[in-house]
């Protein structure tokens, strides 16, 4: 018996053996192992009783095991295993058939057939090398298809962790847009509040302007309306006498006083009007309007406003109305809490610049509180100029002088809204611009531009 063949056989029991162990093939398993033990017996007896005729015996149950391996459907994968022996099986049991039962013609082709189990053998190499290359491949195939697998499954994993990582930030942001909505509206309320307020203060300032203002008129109402009645009984008098000449005279003038109450109540209701417009929340509507009566009528409300709560204070007022502008569209009380803001700053520039020369009488003898207001056509613009010769806006201020709750006055004498509010009214409000000049020490000068148009 050929001892290759022995170990051929040996090692196709091993390798299927192995794989009706992995299948849990039990049967299988126990045919397989009894195989080893048989073809180990076959060896055995060759071995002892060394008769070469015995080979053909052992090639045939090798042959048989083979066909046998062949028909069971769950080896199919070895086959190219099993079709790669079966030549030198094949061949070598036909030579010992030959040699065994035709010994002449055996020893006559003796050479030849021993040569072709040979290239069987070649054969069976050539064929093991390409399956065992085959394995590898399809070894490192499979590491890589698992590698892939378990990527794919750490993707999984990750790709679920970031969509509950998503949720919870998603989450997160949506609550913060909630509280940052809340924040927004509660910010929204406090700025309409602080606005309101602002108004209100400014209204204030004008509180002691408008008595001042509105007592004039009701002056001359209550003046002439007491005339009017003395008039009155005057005239009774020379009706009773005849005089009709006398009489004539005396309803003229009482006509005359009806004229001047008339007009004295239209300007109390004007400035009445006015204060209630600046008073309440903007209608945003814009109307024709002489922006220098609106200039002209600030100025002095203003400036007795001051007077009223400092009756020691005095200025110089100046005025440089452009008599060519005719009405522009604006919105009359916006413009006005502007001119009104500007004015109020400028009146309190110069009252403070006083009290600060006052410790020098030299200097104080020197200073006229002065504040000035002109219109001028320019262009398609009006220009407005508040002018004070106050001490000025230090330079590393002044780009902040338009911000909200800024303000270069002591704590509690401004809100730091006057300006911002001034801009926003003329900057979106009106399409203007507001803008600022300074010299240290010297004076101020706030310039409106509005759009004719």
């Amino acid at each position: 018996m050929s001892f290759a063949s022995f170990i051929i056989g040996l090692i196709i029991c091993l390798k299927l053996r192995k794989q009706s162990k992995k299948l849990n093939l039990l049967q299988l398993d126990r045919f397989f192992t009894i195989a080893i033990f048989y073809l180990i017996a076959l060896l055995s007896i060759e071995i002892i009783s060394k008769i070469d005729s015995f080979k053909w015996v052992f090639h045939a149950s090798l042959l048989a095991l083979l066909i046998f391996c062949i028909v069971q459907k769950v080896f199919e994968k070895q086959n190219m295993l099993i079709l790669a022996v079966a030549p030198v099986i094949i061949l070598s049991f036909l030579g010992d058939l030959l040699e065994t039962f035709r010994e002449t013609f055996y020893k006559e082709w003796e050479n030849s057939i021993d040569n072709i189990p040979g290239f069987a053998f070649i054969w069976m190499i050539a064929i093991l090398i390409v399956l065992n290359r085959q394995n590898k491949a399809a070894e490192q195939d499979r590491i890589i298809r698992l590698h892939e697998a378990e990527i794919n499954k750490a993707i999984a994993i990750r790709k679920e962790e970031l969509e509950i990582l998503v949720l919870e930030r998603t989450s997160e942001i949506m609550k913060q847009k909630t509280e940052l909505e809340e924040s927004l509206n509660s910010l929204q309320k406090t700025q309409n509040q602080l606005i309101q307020s602002e108004k209100m203060a400014s209204l204030g300032e004008l509180t002691a302007g408008i008595a001042h203002e509105i007592q004039n008129p009701l002056n001359f109402v209550n003046n002439f309306s007491e005339l009017n009645k003395e008039m009155i009984e005057e005239m009774l008098e020379e009706i009773e006498k005849g005089n009709l000449a006398e009489i004539k005279s005396i309803a003229k003038t009482i006509e005359e006083n009806e004229e001047k109450i008339m007009f004295h109540g239209k300007r109390a209701d004007s400035i009445v009007k006015g204060m209630l417009q600046h008073s309440r929340s903007s209608s945003a509507v814009k109307e024709p309007s002489d922006i220098n009566a609106l200039a002209d009528e600030y100025l002095r409300l203003s400036y007795h406003g001051l007077r009223a709560k400092d009756k020691s204070f005095n200025a110089l007022l100046k005025t440089d109305f452009d008599s060519t502008i005719e009405k522009i569209n604006i919105i009359p009380q916006d413009i006005g809490r502007v001119i009104l803001n500007l004015l109020t700053n400028a009146f309190y520039a110069v009252s403070e610049k006083k009290k600060k020369l006052e410790q020098n009488a030299t200097a104080i003898n020197n200073y006229e509180p002065t504040v000035s207001v002109s219109t001028k056509k320019v262009g398609d613009k009006v220009e407005i100029r508040v002018i004070d010769n106050g001490n000025g806006i230090p330079q590393k201020v002044l780009d902040k002088i338009f911000q909200p709750f800024f303000t270069t006055k002591p704590t509690g004498k401004g809100t730091g809204l006057g300006l911002s509010m001034s801009y926003d009214i003329v900057k979106k409000g009106h399409g203007g611009e507001l803008k600022v000049e300074t010299i240290d020490q010297e004076r101020t000068t706030f310039i409106i531009q509005l759009p004719l148009i």
